[in-house]
């Protein structure tokens, strides 16, 4: 670590070397640093520099940890008409995200019966686990693919799953543009056909808990946040469908050779400008949409089990704001177009950006920083820093890998474990837990710190988990 340089609180420079285009940069206080395994994601971080078309810096934020090819946790900003596009700097799980809801019900006003029957009932109505998709539901056709592509999650709203208004609470309306199934192969088609409204497996999350601590009052009421009411955190991605658009655009890219001359193949990018590049890019589109439809039907389910266990009507469940954490974008950033890869990092425009709604335009967008399932998670608001192309953390980040999870954790009642820390989790299996335990993750008030201090984004509301299905 000794090439860092400080160049501000909370951040430092990576500087260039060997074949590097543009410097790194790190976004981490002392304290992270000297708790991080950071060389070998900072030597991503360098790989990721010697892309073609990379400008400004090849950013790491403070949940940084080993990825694909880029870091996750990692931002790179692209020319369109020089750089490239590389599904490693977007991830397997194309539009992995998080939303936010929030339920007009006072926490403390849940008995330990009505956490167990609904935790319970949401584990009955949303299929979780490796490959499980939805169980008795008509398989998605090539006509449904199609319209869901196009439209985005108003598709699954126009079938009953949710309201017009949720559109306005989902980064890019919930809808990237210029999608295309013909991009799409038949085994990707096949391998999501079912897996609408499903949490999947791995970090994959519902979280039920309490608004514990509110930072900034004016920004928290103009959303609707209130201390001591009941949010819901959704955290899912395209699943199979979009796992096999990457893999699949991988294969590609490596056949035609575009890996060659980049330090690691797994960086693999084809130009923005190409076929190639194109293809991807309306692919991912695809996938992103996907994942869009998934979480809107996911957030369906959980409203119906509130509906059901606590006399909450649908609609009272208020759509926050859904964010991406793993998606390549076309956007403007100080005059130039751009094509931003964010992996395991979110969008967090400031206020007055054009993108956002009315609502957010004024505030600046919603931030969701998701933490572990004993601890606390974070409502942020973006700050619009353009030293991180409007980019935040997306998580806590791991702080040890899942083998190591499992070793440590083996052999234990993990159920129990998690009931004495006042929290009840449900999942489709005790491994996913031993993997999801909190120590397996970084300390998010402490990656929460870095960010506000390299002011990327503000904190708005410390959130307390109670409820949590894990995937």
């Amino acid at each position: 670590m000794s090439d860092l340089e400080k160049i501000g609180p909370a951040t430092y420079r990576v500087p260039k070397v060997g074949g590097m285009r543009v410097p790194g940069l790190l976004i981490a206080t002392d304290s992270l640093l000297q708790d991080m395994e950071i060389e070998k994601p900072l030597e991503q971080v360098r790989n990721v520099a010697y892309l073609p078309g990379i400008v400004g810096h090849s950013v790491a934020m403070p949940d940084i940890h080993w990825g694909y090819g880029f870091p996750i946790g990692g931002v790179a900003a692209m020319d369109v008409k020089k750089g490239v596009i590389s599904p490693g700097g977007v991830g397997y799980d194309i539009n992995c995200g998080v939303r936010m809801a929030l339920v007009p019900l006072p926490f403390k006003d849940f008995t330990q019966s009505m956490k167990q029957d609904l935790i319970d009932r949401i584990y009955a109505l949303v299929p979780s686990g490796v490959g499980h998709g939805q169980r008795g539901k008509k398989k998605l056709n090539d006509t449904d693919y199609r319209a869901l592509i196009q439209q985005g999650a108003r598709w699954s709203i126009e079938k009953g799953f949710g309201f017009a208004q949720d559109l306005q609470h989902m980064e890019s309306h919930g809808c990237i543009e210029d999608a295309d199934l013909e991009t799409v192969s038949s085994h990707a088609k096949e391998r999501g056909a079912n897996q609408l409204g499903t949490i999947g497996s791995g970090n994959h999350f519902v979280e039920i808990g309490e608004i514990q601590k509110i930072f900034l009052g004016d920004i928290a009421k103009d959303w609707g946040v209130e201390e001591g009411l009941t949010y819901v955190l959704i955290h899912s991605g395209s699943r199979g469908f979009g796992h096999q658009i990457c893999q699949d655009t991988l294969n590609a890219f490596i056949k035609k050779g575009y890996h060659e001359g980049l330090p690691d193949r797994q960086l693999v990018a084809a130009p923005i400008q190409s076929q190639e590049g194109q293809h991807y890019f309306s692919a991912m589109a695809a996938a992103a949409n996907f994942a869009f439809n998934n979480r809107q039907q996911i957030l369906h389910a959980v409203r119906q089990a509130f509906q059901e266990v606590c006399s909450i009507p649908k609609e009272e469940v208020k759509l926050l704001y859904d964010v991406c954490h793993n998606i390549a974008k076309f956007e403007t950033h100080q005059g130039k177009r751009l094509c931003v890869h964010r992996k395991g990092a979110t969008r967090a425009y400031g206020p007055g950006a054009e993108e956002l709604m009315p609502l957010f335009k004024k505030t600046g967008q919603p931030v969701l920083v998701p933490g572990d399932m004993g601890r606390a998670s974070y409502l942020l608001v973006g700050l619009g820093n353009p030293l991180t192309f409007c980019s935040s953390c997306h998580g806590a980040g791991r702080a040890r890998s899942r083998v190591q999870s499992l070793k440590a954790w083996q052999g234990k009642d993990l159920v129990k474990h998690m009931e004495k820390q006042n929290v009840l989790v449900r999942a489709s299996s005790g491994r996913t837990i031993a993997e999801e335990m909190p120590d397996a993750y970084k300390d998010v008030d402490t990656v929460v710190e870095a960010v506000e201090e390299a002011k990327l984004a503000s904190r708005v509301a410390r959130l307390r988990p109670s409820m949590v299905l894990k995937g």
